[in-house]
């Protein structure tokens, strides 16, 4: 009985000893030229088939079995023995700006709840690095300002950022440390989350004193050169990964910026972290700037649009080719139902080719109509005058889904549970089922992350000729391992990549690359 006692004794004064770490987030990528706004609807829907809004304990249950930051940051509070009190975490689908009542409505929820605890000995929150509100440019800065407002200078505050974050000097000098994902695809979301749970606990306990430098090179890194598995932007990524061997380097961030938020902060940056040597930090992080300058002879915009993709698509020899549909980029802030590439497949009379739009009243026809009835209606085009105008589809209804699957493997961004809505797939009129044309109608935006997009419904990607995705770089990783080639699309639309198409006010003046 003694024994027993002393053990739980020991046990409970272990847990109180344990330092305790809030997490939380109000996590946002704002497209500035979307002119929908985003409400608490749009946080409530959330992504996929994830709650939008996460509270308390839910952020744990519904995090740990994905692989995404808030997981990194349960996985590293565990490993190094730290206590983990859970606030909200909440984030839609990228829209326009969000509304102001909103933003304060959340960001005042997750300082509450953090109030609550017993204590805390340091902060951890995931925010994406690209929010903007009606008054607040940068918006992350804002919600670290009210942290920081409502529990001092001294807690430590460990944030870390989407690798499309547009970084501003004022956001670091009110972090403790600022990590930016270093992948696109994002790969190694839970990855950053570990690393910032990791150096959360060695800043408590005492073993480091981080401080950080931030430069941010004049130019506009076109998101068409965002692939860091690739040149040009491989050489950075891998040298900041080597710089982070050197044990006075504690982080080394090259985010590319997120050129659709039209904002002072836009742009690349690059972040270094150092364990109490800013001038280390500052040379480091000034001579990779460099490196990311100098690559701009590889930075020439040049991409085909619809009519030469799809020839180039039906020409290619090899299959499947993916199209990547930059234009309707959903996780962008685009609608989901542009028709431009479609068009061009029909006009072009490509054979063995799948699209997904989204469109809830087509989706409703092709329930109307049945597994195997007949399709006749005007598909797409219809969110706004921005993704082209609606085409009309005969065919039939092959089949009828939930909508809903998992994706197990690390897929861009750590997703795990999806839900697309109930979706149809019609067979377009004339395809065979040799070499079928199929479009997928789903209610929800879905953003193409997952291949498990086509193989939930049946459609096995490897038997087409070509896959359309609404993305540009973050599809890469679910279509690479099941194309022979990747075609990135000019296509119009609020993501188009061609910044000739946005007109700028707010941006640093004369920007390397903001004229192609």
């Amino acid at each position: 009985m003694r024994i027993a006692f002393l053990f739980l004794l020991t046990s409970v004064l272990h847990a109180q000893s344990r330092p305790v770490i809030g997490i939380g987030g109000v996590v946002h990528e704002t497209n500035t030229f979307n002119p929908k706004k985003t409400t608490l609807a749009d946080f409530e829907a959330g992504i996929g088939g994830r709650p939008g809004i996460l509270r308390g304990d839910d952020i744990i249950k519904l995090s740990r079995n994905a692989n995404n930051t808030i997981t990194g940051f349960i996985n590293g509070a565990e490993e190094r023995g730290l206590q983990l009190y859970p606030s909200l975490v909440a984030g839609p689908q990228t829209i326009g700006l969000v509304l102001d009542s909103v933003f304060d409505s959340l960001t005042k929820e997750m300082i509450d709840r953090l109030k609550k605890a017993p204590k805390l000995d340091g902060i951890l929150l995931f925010l994406h690095g690209t929010m903007v509100t009606e008054s607040h440019p940068h918006a992350d800065a804002e919600v670290v300002r009210r942290v920081r407002q409502a529990f001092g200078n001294t807690v430590p505050i460990v944030v870390v950022h989407d690798f499309h974050a547009n970084v501003s000097e004022e956001i670091v000098k009110m972090t403790t440390v600022l990590i930016t994902y270093k992948e696109c695809p994002h790969l190694d979301a839970m990855d950053r989350g570990v690393q910032g749970a990791r150096l959360m606990a060695d800043i408590v306990s005492g073993k480091v004193k981080p401080t950080q430098a931030i430069v941010k090179p004049p130019m506009l890194l076109n998101i068409l050169f965002h692939n860091t598995y690739a040149a040009p932007l491989k050489a950075v990524t891998d040298e900041s990964k080597k710089l982070e061997k050197n044990p006075k380097v504690l982080v080394a961030s090259v985010p590319g910026g997120y050129q659709y938020a039209d904002i002072p902060a836009m742009g690349p940056s690059i972040i270094v972290v150092t364990d109490n040597d800013p001038a280390l930090a500052k040379r480091e992080a000034e001579r990779l700037s460099n490196m990311l300058w100098d690559l701009r002879p590889q930075l020439t915009f040049n991409a085909p649009d619809a009519a030469t993709a799809v020839k180039m698509a039906m020409n290619n020899g090899k299959f499947p080719v993916a199209l990547m549909d930059a234009g309707d980029n959903i996780g962008g802030g685009s609608a989901g139902d542009a028709t431009y590439i479609l068009a061009e497949l029909m006009k072009q009379k490509a054979d063995g080719w799948v699209v997904a739009i989204s469109d809830p009243a087509a989706v409703q026809a092709a329930i109307k109509a049945g597994i195997g009835g007949k399709f006749d209606m005007a598909v797409g085009g219809k969110t706004d005058n921005l993704h082209g105008d609606s085409v009309r589809v005969r065919g039939r209804v092959r089949g009828l889904h939930d909508g809903q699957f998992i994706e197990p493997a690390v897929r861009h961004g750590g997703g795990r549970y999806w839900d697309m809505g109930i979706s149809a797939v019609i067979q377009v009129e004339g395809s065979t089922i040799d070499s079928p044309n199929y479009i997928i109608l789903t209610p929800k935006r879905v953003i193409p992350f997952s291949i498990g997009q086509l193989t939930s419904l049946g459609i096995l990607p490897e038997r087409m000729k070509i896959l359309v995705a609404k993305g540009t770089v973050a599809p890469r990783a679910a279509y690479e391992p099941v194309t022979a080639k990747i075609i990135t699309v000019d296509s119009g639309g609020v993501t188009g990549m061609n910044p000739a198409r946005f007109p700028y006010k707010h941006i640093r003046p004369n920007l390397f690359g903001a004229k192609p």
